[in-house]
């Protein structure tokens, strides 16, 4: 009888291991990383293995999921998948929201933008989205005024008012901490902030709101978007035991967008 036991135990494990699917998930290094972990614990309840892939910039994740490298990445935020297709040509499609990472205004110069010198040099993120996303926060700010009409996609040269003459400099994301004993300030995107070991919460001069626009998301091909395995991959990401880690590890930091 307990042979019998046995050999049913080992058979079912057999066949729960034979019909769990492998997909490889990129992700950049820091909170998104972090979290896909939890989300790989959750999303093997169900079936489905996650193989984490870490990149060390924002442009390879989707060059890779385009490529067929990866099945889904997940550390853009919509208007900036939005950007990418529309320059690359992706076919690439979100399939859920995420997260939303606070974009803040950093200086170890200046306590507060009213308090910037003239001629101030200010540091952004260097790709198109990141960049209007940092001039924006920086105009609401009101340190200089920029061309309404631009919208999400403002650039340097939309600035039609710059009563203080800032300079900015435009850098690669994951480099803006670096910059922080060199110009007056910069603009980071949380998931950089984090990993160079400032706390948005206590460390930024200005933070974005959590009714930010630039929310993100999971990616996918669209010929994969109503494939099984992404409503498992979704449902692992929108579960209860992820929003409590979002919640307890990065207070405030990082919010759950579902």
């Amino acid at each position: 009888m307990k042979l019998k036991f046995l050999a049913a135990a080992l058979t079912a494990l057999l066949s729960t291991a034979a019909s769990a699917e492998t997909i490889k998930v990129g992700v950049t290094g820091g909170p998104h990383a972090e979290i896909m972990e939890v989300v790989k614990a959750e999303a093997a309840k169900s079936g489905l293995d996650i193989k984490i892939v870490e990149f060390s910039d924002y442009i390879q994740p989707n060059a890779a999921l385009a490529q067929g490298d990866l099945d889904a990445n997940s550390y853009q935020h919509q208007p900036f998948l939005d950007q990418q297709i529309s320059d690359r040509g992706y076919k690439i499609v979100s399939v859920a929201k995420t997260v939303v990472f606070p974009m803040g205004i950093y200086s170890k110069k200046v306590k507060s933008l009213a308090d910037l010198p003239a001629g101030a040099q200010i540091g952004i993120p260097n790709d198109p989205t990141n960049g209007g996303r940092a001039l924006l926060l920086l105009e609401q700010a009101g340190v200089f005024k920029l061309d309404p009409s631009k919208g999400l996609k403002a650039s340097p040269l939309d600035i039609v008012a710059n009563p203080k003459k800032v300079k900015i400099v435009e850098i690669e994301a994951p480099q803006l901490p670096r910059t922080l004993d060199d110009l007056t300030a910069s603009a980071i995107n949380t998931n950089y902030a984090l990993t160079a070991g400032l706390t948005p919460s206590r460390d930024a001069i200005i933070l974005d709101g959590a009714d930010s626009a630039y929310v993100n998301v999971l990616a996918v091909q669209i010929k994969d978007k109503d494939k099984p395995w992404v409503q498992k991959l979704i449902g692992a990401y929108h579960s209860d035991a992820v929003k409590a880690f979002i919640d307890t590890k990065y207070q405030k930091a990082a919010i759950p967008a579902w």
